[in-house]
């Protein structure tokens, strides 16, 4: 269920809607540990689920992993359209697998900062060396 004066019937952009949350949603955003991403497996078309550690920052989810490229890192690449669900919370995104740059920057330390608490710059980036960072732009909330 949308939170209340968020339906229209339609469902609302994404972006608008994190760009600057109520104050339920960014309770939800703090309060969950954990995201359900859903992409397009690149061989079969069908959906593929996986449970991840996510942060939100500048009204995007950042996801990370440690590590080779997994199956559903790959489907991305193929297909960059997802869905994610963080608690009662569903989004449409847009993903994008970050190399560098400010969006890596802070996605990194949102997520380490969810996780772990504040840090020096040299340990957040000691912590994410052998990480990937995925950004998500979400595109539409539904219920």
């Amino acid at each position: 269920m949308p939170p209340e004066g968020f339906s229209n019937g339609k469902g609302w952009i994404g972006r608008i809607l994190l760009q600057n949350p109520p104050d339920e949603i960014m309770q939800l955003l703090r309060s969950e540990k954990l995201a359900y991403v859903t992409t397009v497996g690149r061989k079969t078309g069908r959906p593929h689920t996986v449970e991840v550690w996510f942060a939100f920052a500048g009204g995007r989810i950042f996801l990370s992993h440690e590590g080779r490229h997994t199956d559903w890192m790959r489907n991305i690449v193929q297909t960059n359209r997802v869905r994610v669900r963080i608690g009662r919370l569903d989004l449409a995104a847009v993903a994008r697998i970050l190399s560098e740059g400010d969006s890596k920057e802070l996605g990194e330390t949102a997520l380490y900062e969810k996780y772990y608490g504040p840090a020096p710059k040299m340990t957040i980036d000691d912590w994410f060396e052998l990480s990937t960072v995925i950004e998500l732009s979400p595109l539409k909330y539904s219920a």
